[in-house]
């Protein structure tokens, strides 16, 4: 097994905010890689319960590992990945160890759907795969790692963490530390209490991210089992909360059968990949349902949400999904402004982005379309209240509300103030904001003139606004001596001036949006450049090469990764834009649609096996071999790929 086996990860997601996540090679690269994370406030109060575990076979060949764990200050031990022999992630994480002497052992790893709990078994198969050809009973020995930390910090030895378990038939339930989840675990084995730290586990990925990156595990003992042709291991964890308290009453190779089979069928109605990959960012909060942003460090946030959710719920017909969330946020309007966070610990909420709120007004008129499509009913009482918070929202922008947000006399947006961040483009380190874009941005003149537009289907009573604004937007963005738009007009206030960087948020007057803003010869030399300066085949650069503070690398420390985040680094979500203006420019023709699905969406889907496995990374390198980097999993990178699959390139669908 190589070391790049380790740079592909898996994601087992539980529908509540928790989840469990690991690498190919099986060595735990990140602080956030674990067999049982929970959620004890779906989808927030993330907890790392089981971080991991080692596992050994004893044959009549002797005692060898299935597993291996990196330690400080950089050694691999045990040897288990040496005998690794494949990987499998489909329809779950599958490790296939060989064993000496002839053989394999088995390991298999999924989480239920709706409840913190994390299914690991292991089985003895012969050389052909079909059952054990050893006449001797192989034994198993598992030790598991457990911290009882928040996701985001490390956990090391001291001297308040609880070894000692409460057994219950076939489960044994520690309580670590109070005020944390306990956990609880069934198995068809025999437990044996060992008390012992491991101390410093080394985490590579944090390494490389300039963080902390090692941390000490408390193991509580060794689960033992006997593994025969007709007989696997079976150990279930659960989060003793909720759904999770219920092992006790289970008998564990019948839980085992039933979770598999029903997670089997349910992974099995998925058309592809891609659809099964949106599951897992559609998750609980409250008693609604919201959209996780992206795995491992992501929750909710406002600008995602309405981004990732044309793709991820009205692509795939999940229309109830959509309804449900835009309902949710609809009742969260302050000042014309939707939150952009909510934040983890129950604190206040968020208003720090002049595009969120926007983007809520397009994917409602996107929801109501497509329920008119579809000739599903909305209920008049949803439908006012959707409208409301469209009036409000516009209503608040144009009497202005906060960070200098505000309509201008030319019908435009102005938004921002010095030391804040607006705009998706939002990387802020300390007091330094990277691309602050105060003034007016193109992007948020498409979607502020796309919100009129859409706000007029409701009311006339904006429309000498939105006409004003077209003519401004037409007067003010276009570069003739370059051929393309203004990335911002009015930059820092300074009235009459404008910011020339060629950046991708031009992209969105074509295509990405319901109006088009930008059609014609016009359309089309913004296309063209777009692709020759921006495109890759995972996504568009955030700016191009030669411009000033290009970066072609989204490396080192914080303050370096942060610095490049906007300045070149390559966004796969923005793939969905171009493609979209391209077929766009092209007519939007059925042979435009064809000919785009093979030249840009699918080297995009080659990347299912590049980084997170069967998902989309939230960025990548501006140059090559553009190396994925940020969150392996990332909501509006499947929503635009599923958007541009189902929907733009459907050379089925009628024109535009």
């Amino acid at each position: 097994m190589s070391e790049p086996r380790s740079r592909l990860e898996w994601l087992e997601a539980d529908g509540l905010g928790g989840f469990a996540s690991g690498t190919a090679s099986g060595i735990r690269t990140r602080r956030y890689h674990a067999l049982l994370l929970a959620a004890r406030r779906p989808p927030g109060e993330r907890f790392v319960l089981v971080n991991g575990f080692d596992a050994a076979v004893t044959t009549a060949n002797g005692t060898v590992a299935l597993s291996s764990q990196r330690y400080a200050p950089d050694a691999i031990h045990p040897d288990g990945v040496a005998r690794l022999e494949s990987f499998e992630a489909e329809p779950w994480p599958r490790y296939t160890y060989r064993l000496p002497g002839g053989g394999a052992v088995i390991q298999e790893i999924f989480v239920r759907r709706g409840a913190p709990q994390t299914a690991i078994s292991w089985r003895i198969v012969d050389e052909a795969g079909t059952g054990a050809a050893r006449p001797e009973t192989v034994r198993l020995e598992v030790r598991p790692f457990l911290s009882g930390r928040d996701y985001h910090a490390l956990h090391h030895e001291n001297p308040a963490f609880r070894f000692a378990g409460e057994r219950h038939g076939a489960t044994i339930r520690w309580r670590p530390y109070d005020g944390v989840p306990g956990v609880v675990a069934l198995s068809n084995g025999a437990f044996d209490g060992q008390p012992q730290w491991y101390r410093d586990f080394l985490y590579e990925e944090e390494r490389a991210r300039g963080l902390d990156f090692t941390e000490d595990l408390a193991s509580p003992g060794v689960f033992r089992f006997e593994l025969t042709a007709r007989r696997e291991a079976v150990l279930i964890l659960a989060a003793d909360a909720g759904d999770g308290g219920d092992l006790a009453a289970s008998d564990p190779d019948d839980l085992l059968r039933r979770l598999r089979q029903a997670e089997r069928a349910r992974r099995q109605r998925f058309p592809s990949r891609l659809h099964r990959a949106a599951e897992d960012y559609l998750v609980k909060r409250g008693e609604g349902t919201t959209i996780i942003a992206g795995y491992p460090w992501f929750l909710d946030w406002g600008r995602d949400t309405f981004i990732a959710l044309r793709g991820l719920c009205l692509a795939t017909g999940r229309l109830a999904e959509a309804r449900d969330i835009l309902l949710e946020w609809a009742g969260t309007v302050s000042q014309g402004m939707l939150p952009n966070r909510f934040p983890d610990k129950g604190e206040g909420l968020e208003f720090n982005s002049v595009d969120a709120s926007l983007w809520y007004i397009v994917a409602v008129h996107d929801y109501l379309r497509a329920a008119e499509t579809t000739g599903r009913r909305v209920a008049a009482s949803e439908r006012r209240a959707l409208q409301r918070a469209v009036e409000s929202i516009l209503d608040g922008y144009a009497r202005g509300t906060r960070y200098g947000i505000r309509l201008d006399d030319d019908g435009l947006l102005f938004a921002g103030e010095p030391g804040v961040q607006l705009t998706w483009m939002d990387a802020k380190v300390g007091d330094w904001v990277v691309t602050p874009r105060t003034g007016k941005p193109v992007e948020v003149q498409v979607l502020w003139l796309n919100a009129l537009w859409i706000g007029s289907q409701f009311s006339r009573a904006r429309d000498a606004i939105l006409e004003r604004g077209r003519a401004s937007f037409a007067a003010r963005f276009w570069n003739e001596p370059d051929g393309c738009l203004h990335d911002v007009v009015d930059p820092g206030g300074r009235r009459g001036e404008a910011d020339r960087s060629f950046r991708p948020n031009q992209i969105f007057a074509i295509g990405g949006l319901p109006l088009q803003l930008l059609d014609g010869e016009r359309a089309r030399r913004v296309v063209d450049q777009v692709e020759t300066r921006l495109l890759t085949p995972v996504g568009l650069r955030s700016l191009a090469p030669g411009e000033a503070g290009y970066a072609p690398r989204y490396t080192g420390g914080v303050r370096e990764r942060d610095g490049s985040y906007h300045q070149g680094t390559v966004w796969p979500w923005l793939l969905g834009p171009f493609v979209e203006a391209w077929v766009r420019a092209r007519g939007d023709a059925p042979a435009a649609r064809r000919e785009a699905r093979q030249r840009f969406l699918a080297p995009l889907l080659a990347h299912l096996d590049d980084a997170g496995l069967g998902q989309i990374s939230e960025i990548a390198d501006a140059e090559p071999p553009y190396a994925p980097r940020g969150c392996p999993f990332q909501a509006w990178s499947v929503g635009e790929a599923l958007r541009l699959s189902e929907s733009v390139l459907d050379e089925k669908r009628p024109r535009s």
